[in-house]
């Protein structure tokens, strides 16, 4: 594993994997529960130290995803012959086991030959995942092959993203395993709520610690367009509860952006202490680096080489 991070199975946009070796050297030394309300792909506590793990996400999808995966943890031979078995029904591609993509194709089309090849499996197969939506694993084939490795619905609940230029490879194999090999060695427990329903129920201890990724207010990516002002406001107002009650937290977030400053969030920031993060952000929509970007990473306990805003 590069630098000894593990890398989510899903691949998320927005993802802290590319982040990790940066954000465990911030976190506290000392770690009891593990508490992360906006989980996502899963990276951020996948590189964690904890006792037990305490996971929430608003979207039932993933967090579907992450439990269908992890029933997995005791035997790994038994996903990887289900996912196989999936792929060699439709006819997608699976570089990971030599099942490529012919050299003419590679050659007409250089770049974009797995979403040529794997166009019509894939459609198929989302065709079958949108009769009941109840097959997780065939919406974790969607996740690999899609575009973007993105999970988006339409109004009428139907998954539809289009094939992407990917395919099942030795990375997302990999990953696999290193999940499964997480989950089988640690307590977790998965919630799906929002993320104020959720922190009400956790009964805090005195080494608990909240790691935050919320979506970014000024950022325009797909997942971040039911975040607004409001809701940036009432999580700062709720960490500023947790910092009173002496629950430790650390979290995420887009300062400047395209032009853009989150106003709110800097000047809430000044209260904590502020770290810069080299994070290269890009989005959904643009996958070019934003040099204009700064993403930080806030917490309420002390570090003597803190960057404050």
């Amino acid at each position: 594993m590069k630098n000894n991070v593990i890398r989510s199975p899903f691949f998320y946009v927005g993802d802290k994997y590319k982040l990790m070796p940066q954000l465990k050297q911030l976190m506290p030394k000392t770690i009891g529960q593990y508490i992360e309300p906006f989980v996502g792909g899963g990276s951020s506590f996948l590189n964690a130290e904890g006792t037990s793990f305490v996971l929430n996400d608003i979207d039932s999808y993933i967090v579907g995803l992450h439990i269908e995966i992890g029933k997995f943890a005791a035997n790994p031979e038994d996903l990887f012959k289900q996912l196989f078995e999936m792929i060699d029904f439709y006819g997608l591609s699976c570089s990971y086991r030599g099942v490529c993509v012919p050299d003419d194709l590679k050659i007409k089309y250089v770049k974009t030959y797995y979403s040529r090849y794997n166009k019509e499996a894939y459609n198929m197969l989302r065709k079958d995942f949108n009769e009941d939506k109840s097959d997780l694993l065939k919406l974790y084939l969607l996740l690999i092959y899609g575009f973007n490795h993105m999970i988006r619905f339409n109004g009428k609940g139907e998954f539809n993203l289009p094939v992407g230029n990917v395919d099942f490879n030795n990375n997302v194999y990999q990953a696999l395993n290193n999940y499964l090999n997480f989950v089988g060695e640690h307590e977790i427990e998965f919630f799906n709520m929002d993320y104020i329903s959720f922190l009400e129920i956790i009964k805090f201890e005195k080494d608990s610690y909240v790691f935050l990724d919320p979506p970014y207010l000024i950022s325009m990516s797909e997942y971040n367009k039911l975040w607004n002002d409001q809701k940036e406001n009432e999580l700062c107002e709720y960490l500023d509860g947790l910092n009173d009650k002496g629950v430790k937290f650390g979290i995420t977030n887009l300062i400047t952006h395209k032009g853009k400053i989150n106003h709110s969030f800097l000047e809430w920031s000044k209260k904590y202490c502020a770290f810069d993060v080299k994070s290269n952000y890009i989005s959904f929509n643009d996958n070019t680096i934003k040099a204009d970007s700064q993403e930080v990473f806030v917490t309420n306990y002390v570090w003597q080489k803190s960057l404050v805003l």
